[in-house]
């Protein structure tokens, strides 16, 4: 970390093999950027581990974790109408959050600048869904780079962030997975500290900031005034870029990871089409695009996810009156999943089957390789609360999830959480489900980062509106699924300690009446609580809470005398009834063909949470 730090301080021009992630960072020191905000989201988080690497008296920008991404688009938004660049950076979803902020964005005068990072998640590799967030950028007018590798995360971050400040207008840089956790040797200019200018700039003059009825209008017009100059700008740029392969018939117009996966498929074709990389995808670069289509028999438009790109080219082209083929999705499945090299090869096969030749056999397995499911880790708090909860519940009750490393307990053996949509929906979906319902009981899920994140609205709700819900906050002091992240009940932040926002107090001063408290490994305690509770008329609530223990045990690592400790199976207690692999599931069991069950000495922590578990007592505790 501290190597990190250095280096992306360096003053010098140097090269070094980094993420996309890393890259972003030394492009928003080489821009001048003055404030950085984010919510934790994959594949974005590593953009703050480089941040954090750099110590905080040297760092020229300010950073946080805000509560949720449109509180975080709040801050930056004000800090580049003060006439500071800014920038705000989250995964997919959290543009839905962002979103009622995001929308008007483009309308403002934005003094400063606003570069506006977005994780974009093809395959769906850690998101409930794949949406394609450029369908916001055309709802909202703002112009969209899409770099392929870490070194075009570098340049296409410099480029966005200029023409926010050219502009006074937010720029989306649209990155996905592939692209933040690529590594490839960039070549990073030299950097100058210079002082920089933190005068406030915000007047009223330069608004008004405030998008009334009477201004909605007027500021559209500057939106689309502003959206046209930067497409004037996209055609002269360099971002754009023609592989001219002096192959008329044939062409491809593609951009970001599609591009390189292109490139590997094309690498011993002989015949290789013409290829036009565009670097702005929104607007769409018309002249450089037009002179492409008209230029060629056929076009394939190659794009992850929805037709957008397709349906810019193919309007223009009409417009243009042009004769050109151009050919987009056809196959449902060309609407699903990273655009890898072998999603590529399949793409253009169903398209020009005469290009690539014959394709070779997939290779073949010597065995079959059994996927591995995900599971919630050694020791997790989580899994003991489930465990627990289980017992409270009949199999008639609905439960709800949410989002965070409790969504696992969606899987066997727990199947905890029936419904599930988005962050902090848990409470107000379980409301809808306890309406007309008297015959079962409706027990919600949320954790402690969702629950500040966007759960109280829906938690106000169930007071205000009298749903007799029962709520789970599965409290593990943590962001834990992104990275470990701190929020506000945990006693610090991003920049150093802060006070405790304590989630009871904060549950009292929202007028929740019933709260019940327990640590998830007392599970008998923890059964009766829920059964107390969900027996309540009206609603309660339960504070499931036990520190996440993969940050405890990384912690304790690091600490002097630390030595790892495994429970033990008395083999001649052990009735192999397997409560422990079956029930409790912790991955640290070992089912073996004979029935015999063994500890996996490189996942036990030796917590002993599985100890109550036993109806033997044949686990042992730690020596």
């Amino acid at each position: 970390m501290k190597h990190m730090g250095t280096m992306l301080m360096r003053e010098g021009p140097f090269e070094e093999i980094v993420m996309g992630n890393t890259a972003l960072v030394r492009a928003m020191i080489e821009a001048g950027t003055r404030v950085v905000t984010s919510y934790p989201g994959s594949p974005t988080p590593e953009i703050a581990t480089a941040i954090r690497s750099i110590p905080r008296g040297d760092r020229p920008f300010y950073f946080e974790f805000s509560t949720n991404e449109k509180v975080a688009t709040e801050v930056a938004f004000g800090a580049a109408i003060n006439g500071h660049l800014s920038t705000v950076f989250f995964k997919s979803v959290g543009l839905n959050v962002a979103s009622d902020t995001f929308v008007q964005l483009s309308y403002m005068n934005i003094l400063g600048g606003m570069v506006v990072v977005l994780g974009d998640d093809p395959g769906a590799n850690s998101s409930q869904n794949e949406q394609d967030n450029r369908h916001f950028a055309h709802m909202s007018y703002t112009p969209v780079l899409e770099p392929s590798n870490p070194l075009e995360v570098y340049l296409f971050y410099k480029e966005a962030a200029s023409l926010a400040r050219r502009y006074h207008m937010p720029i989306i840089l649209r990155l996905t997975t592939h692209v933040c956790h690529a590594k490839e040797k960039v070549a990073f200019s030299a950097f100058t500290p210079l002082q920089p200018d933190d005068t406030p700039r915000f007047n009223v003059v330069g608004g008004p900031q405030i998008p009334l009825t009477e201004e909605a209008l007027g500021k559209k017009r500057e939106a689309l005034r502003k959206l046209e100059e930067v497409g004037r700008t996209a055609n002269e740029s360099n971002l754009n870029q023609l592989v001219d392969n002096r192959n008329r018939r044939r062409g491809i117009i593609t951009m970001g990871l599609p591009y390189l996966s292109l490139m590997d498929v094309l690498e011993k074709v002989s015949e290789k089409p013409d290829i036009l990389k565009l670097g702005f995808v929104h607007p769409v670069p018309r002249k450089i695009v037009e002179a492409f289509v008209k230029s060629h028999d056929e076009v394939k438009i190659l794009e992850e996810l929805d037709d957008i790109l397709e349906k810019d080219v193919k309007s223009l082209a009409y417009d243009a009156g042009l004769k050109t083929r151009i050919l987009g999705k056809t196959d449902p499945e060309t609407w699903i999943g990273e655009y890898t090299a072998d999603k590529v090869q399949d793409v253009l096969n169903d398209t020009w089957p005469d290009m690539l030749g014959a394709r070779h056999p997939a290779a073949v397995l010597p065995e079959v390789v059994l996927a591995r499911p995900p599971q919630m880790c050694p020791g997790c708090g989580h899994r003991s609360a489930f465990h627990a909860i289980k017992k409270a519940l009949s199999g008639q009750d609905i439960t709800v999830a949410d989002i965070g490393c409790h969504t696992l307990g969606y899987l066997p053996p727990y199947e905890m959480g029936q419904v599930m949509m988005c962050m902090g929906a848990s409470p107000g979906i379980g409301s809808g489900l306890s309406l007309f319902n008297t015959s079962r009981k409706v027990v919600v899920f949320m954790g402690d980062s969702t629950f500040f994140h966007a759960g109280l609205p829906g938690i106000l709700n169930a007071v205000f509106n009298q749903h007799p819900i029962t709520l789970i906050l599965m409290e593990n002091g943590t962001t834990a699924m992104t990275g470990h992240q701190d929020h506000a009940a945990v006693g610090e932040n991003f920049n150093g300690p802060t006070d405790k926002v304590p989630v009871r107090k904060v549950l009292e001063g929202l007028g929740v009446k019933h709260i019940y408290e327990v640590d998830t490994y007392q599970q008998s305690r923890l059964t009766e609580r829920v059964e107390t509770a969900v027996n309540n008329p009206e609603f309660s609530v339960v504070i499931a809470r036990h520190p996440c223990m993969l940050k405890f045990t990384r912690e304790a690592r690091r600490k002097p005398g630390y030595q790892a400790k495994q429970v033990h199976i008395d083999q001649k207690l052990c009735n192999q009834t397997h409560t422990c692999v079956a029930a409790f599931g912790c991955p640290t069991f070992t089912r073996h063909t004979d029935g015999k069950v063994t500890i996996n000495p490189d996942l036990c922590i030796g917590d002993g949470s599985c100890l109550q578990t036993c109806p033997t007592r044949a686990i042992e505790k730690p020596g």
